[in-house]
């Protein structure tokens, strides 16, 4: 189930939620639990974002896969998922 808003009861609440994102020049994805596929204008993958519980709020993680070993390389970590996003263009 995708949701897009609801209350928040636990920390895991907000990291299933779907960010919601200011700039018209992307949109997410839905990929696993706690990560989302950022898809440019073109509708091309331009990294990913992932959500983490920290103790004063969700962190958002811009990351990118690295298709040779399989796995994610982080970008950096935010308070913002519109700054996680930034990270990922050009």
């Amino acid at each position: 189930m995708i949701r897009t808003h609801a209350t928040l009861h636990s920390p895991s609440d907000a990291l299933t939620l779907t960010p919601a994102l200011r700039s018209p020049r992307e949109h997410l994805v839905r990929a696993a639990e706690n990560l989302w596929r950022v898809h440019d204008a073109h509708d091309r993958i331009i990294g990913h974002l992932r959500t983490l519980w920290h103790p004063l709020g969700v962190r958002y993680r811009a990351e990118r896969l690295h298709l040779a070993t399989g796995t994610f390389r982080s970008i950096g970590e935010f308070w913002s998922p519109d700054d996680a996003v930034s990270a990922l263009r050009g």
